[in-house]
């Protein structure tokens, strides 16, 4: 049952011409099946230090939507080459935790003539 005077964020931003970021994350449940979940988050500077910080069980793909603009777009190689080329910076491997994210959409870039960053 929902609180007086409290309300949950609309899924859709009002009158605002703002971008959501949706990060599909598989879990696996205590049944042992494996589920995909979306989680909202407001940036993909956010997205990127939650990933490099261990927030989600294993990414899959990051999604951004504008509803004003009326476009989406999967984001997932850019946040990828984006994750890379930070731990080449400091000297450091991809996370395990991520890692099987990173080579996926690397890879991906790679298929398509790209380079990643």
């Amino acid at each position: 049952m929902r609180e007086a005077g409290r309300r949950s964020a609309p899924l859709v931003p009002y009158g605002a011409d703002e971008t959501v970021y949706v990060v599909e994350d598989r879990v696996v449940g205590p049944d042992g099946i494996s589920r995909d979940v979306e989680l909202e988050r407001s940036g993909l500077e956010i997205i990127i230090e939650e990933m490099l910080s261990a927030q989600f069980n294993d990414p899959v793909r990051v999604v951004a939507f504008n509803t004003l603009e009326h476009w989406a777009a999967d984001l997932s190689m850019e946040v990828a080459a984006e994750i890379r080329m930070r731990c080449d910076i400091d000297g450091e491997p991809v996370p395990d935790y991520i890692m099987d994210f990173v080579e996926r959409h690397t890879a991906s870039m790679r298929s398509r003539g790209m380079q990643p960053a």
